[in-house]
């Protein structure tokens, strides 16, 4: 695998975990009644995705470009942490809007 390759496929993975870790601070936050520290994990949340998705985008860009990937178990592993920080962050939203409403 491509020194670059792995370098994107690691930054997926660290930044979509990163992302899902301050969706969980974000709704435990939000539980707390801290909603202005929710907001803020969200923040830090929507930010790692952006990150994530800057990994994603080179990766796709190079596949683009003609040049053939090697599709790993890493590579699949890092497609399935991006997905599931993006779902769990949209959920988050939902969860911390909920009890922003009961307070």
């Amino acid at each position: 695998m491509a020194e670059i390759n792995l370098e994107s496929i690691m930054g997926l993975i660290m930044n979509a975990g990163e992302a899902k870790s301050n969706a969980m601070e974000a709704i435990a936050a939000a539980k707390s009644g801290e909603f202005a520290l929710a907001d803020r994990k969200l923040d830090a949340a929507h930010a790692s995705l952006v990150e994530a998705h800057h990994a994603q985008t080179g990766l796709l860009t190079q596949e683009a470009q003609g040049e053939q990937l090697n599709i790993t178990l890493l590579t699949v592993h890092s497609q399935d942490h991006l997905m599931t920080a993006i779902t769990f962050v949209d959920l988050a939203k939902e969860i911390i809007d909920l009890y922003r409403c009961k307070s």
